[in-house]
């Protein structure tokens, strides 16, 4: 168990004390008395975890400490935190809340990107995924439109806008890449 391994557990059991900030804070919204100390709390937590995704693979690959362990973990951690946040910030009554179509293009894409895995696992035996550049630009926005949501920013809905747009695009950039995988594999056609 290296550091950044318990950084990464740090950061998933970060995850359900964000969720009960977040939706308790809601509920003092829904009341007519928002208790803004729960949302500076759910904003904190966050911030922590999404700090600590830097530091774990900072010191992994600073101290040669990369295992097996972690590179399960960390993808987990990273995906666990942005789509519990996502889905959170969308159903919870905060005044500036996710629209509901904003989590499901997120799970959406994600759904293609594993069953993508999956099938090109299946059929070529070995699949290295790689992030894209347009897939780190779409993290950065989620992350970005969870960040407004959680200051309240009165004009969060640009940037929101912007992610869910980013978001489409690079699960369109995965599908294609999907695709080309296939046909330099030999899979291009039915096979009879």
């Amino acid at each position: 168990m290296t550091l950044p391994n318990q950084i990464t557990i740090g950061r998933i059991l970060l995850i359900p004390i964000f969720v009960l900030l977040a939706v308790y804070y809601g509920h003092t919204v829904a009341a007519g008395t928002p208790d803004e100390h729960l949302r500076l709390g759910a904003i904190i937590v966050f911030v922590m975890a999404a700090v600590s995704d830097g530091i774990d693979g900072w010191l992994a690959r600073a101290f040669h400490s990369k295992s097996t362990l972690g590179t399960m973990l960390d993808p987990i951690a990273d995906k666990g935190l942005m789509l519990t946040a996502i889905i959170t910030l969308s159903v919870s009554n905060w005044d500036r809340s996710l629209p509901f179509w904003f989590p499901v293009i997120v799970i959406t894409r994600d759904i293609i990107i594993v069953v993508g895995w999956m099938v090109l696992h299946f059929l070529n035996d070995y699949v290295e995924v790689r992030p894209s550049i347009l897939g780190k630009i779409t993290t950065f926005f989620q992350m970005l439109t969870v960040v407004t949501v959680l200051l309240q920013w009165p004009h969060y809905g640009i940037v929101v806008i912007i992610a869910g747009v980013m978001t489409f695009l690079s699960g369109i950039g995965y599908i294609l890449d999907g695709i080309r995988l296939l046909k330099i594999n030999g899979h291009d056609g039915p096979q009879l």
